[in-house]
């Protein structure tokens, strides 16, 4: 699966972008995702993970 994040499953979110006229186009933001080489089940995987689950500790890298 591409633009989620493996650990926490966090996608994109769409949305609006409103101008100053309040005219409303469709927009989406996508998450901040970093290939990260980490330790899975005692094994070096590489996997797509969010910065938020990065920094918050939930990944922990293999060397």
């Amino acid at each position: 699966m591409a633009k989620v994040c493996e650990i926490c499953s966090k996608g994109r979110m769409a949305g609006n972008n409103v101008s100053h006229a309040h005219n409303k186009t469709k927009t989406t933001w996508q998450v901040n995702l970093q290939s990260v080489k980490a330790l899975i089940g005692g094994r070096v995987k590489r996997i797509k993970v969010c910065t938020r689950c990065i920094r918050s500790g939930l990944v922990t890298k293999a060397a």
